[in-house]
């Protein structure tokens, strides 16, 4: 019966921290009994050689990735050796006051993804095998409160491992006027939840510019690229100021629109600047400018004149011209 790998690289671990001297590939194949099984059936059959060398170097790639410090010593009897020092692989203590505990329960509930899930839940029981007071019910056994961040998207999981990685993807992205998707080239720099929705942050290699991308319109899979990054991660990304930017709630940029008197108090609300046309009956009104403007004044129908800028007036003069033919 095949050995499971979990238990595979328990042994190799083990065989690794208990040592005292580095111990060669042949040493530790005849050692760990899932190594043994990969011996060669036949004399000069290499196979299993070949089986061997292969399933060792991704068992010591997975260790290393999990966070043991594997020494290799070259030149160890002729061969070469590997050993984890038990001083390289011990945490120094750890010291948690009650309120960075509770911060640490809070993010072990956040998180509802399935992989992350596992992930949370073992690293509570390590910190509580350590002694720390560390609880999953931040908020009490009985809250009500119970704080989540929902990760539906399947773009989700690859593009937050590319992240973590630092490894370029691609991807197909239907942006919201259009009909048909488009292939994106991105070196994904961070994730960021707003408004229930996940939106990526990263450099569009095609496009030479910073880009933002929200996750439900990512159709298909993601695909990887094995290749580095050609652009840096900058220290701060802004994610959540530019999403608002793109959709004029940060008024960086205003339209000039001529509102009849009585009418539209939802634009008024969002005003940032009034006064009377010379027009009697009329108001003119300074809006933030953002994505979807267009789209909203129409709803207002002969209330509203767009003055400025020339662009929206032209989005939303063809739109009315649109409506007026259906």
């Amino acid at each position: 019966m095949a050995i499971a790998k979990a238990e595979r690289l328990m042994n190799l671990a083990l065989c690794l921290l208990s040592t005292r001297r580095p111990l060669s590939k042949r040493e530790l194949r005849g050692s760990i009994e899932a190594y043994i099984e990969a011996a060669p059936t036949q004399p000069g059959d290499t196979s299993g050689d070949e089986a061997f060398n292969r399933m060792f170097e991704r068992d010591k790639d997975d260790l290393r990735e999990l966070g043991l410090v594997i020494e290799t010593v070259e030149g160890f009897d002729g061969d070469t050796g590997y050993l984890a020092r038990r001083d390289s692989n011990r945490l120094p203590p750890i010291a948690l006051d009650a309120e960075e505990a509770a911060a640490l329960g809070v993010a072990a509930k956040v998180w509802q993804h399935a992989r992350l899930a596992g992930a949370a839940s073992g690293a509570l029981q390590k910190l509580r095998a350590a002694g720390m007071p560390v609880t999953d019910e931040p908020w009490g056994e009985h809250s009500a409160i119970e704080p989540r961040i929902p990760a539906r998207e399947a773009a989700f999981e690859p593009l937050m491992l590319a992240c973590r990685d630092r490894r370029p993807v691609a991807f197909d992205y239907r942006k919201a006027a259009a009909v048909r998707p488009e292939s994106r080239h991105v070196e994904p720099w961070q994730l960021e939840c707003w408004r229930g929705q996940w939106y990526l942050a990263g450099w569009d290699r095609e496009r030479l510019a910073e880009r933002v991308f929200r996750l439900s319109r990512i159709t298909g899979r993601v695909r990887s690229r094995g290749q580095d990054f050609t652009r840096e991660v900058p220290d701060r990304v802004e994610i959540r100021e530019t999403v608002e930017r793109w959709a004029g709630e940060i008024a960086d940029r205003t339209a000039l629109i001529r509102l009849r008197a009585g009418a539209g108090y939802p634009l008024r609300a969002r005003a940032v600047g009034s006064r009377e046309a010379a027009e009697p009956g009329w108001d003119e009104l300074e809006i933030p400018y953002g994505h979807g403007l267009d789209a909203w004044l129409v709803e207002f129908g002969p209330d509203v004149v767009v003055l400025e800028p020339a662009d929206l007036r032209a989005d939303v003069v063809d739109r009315l011209r649109a409506v007026a033919k259906g």
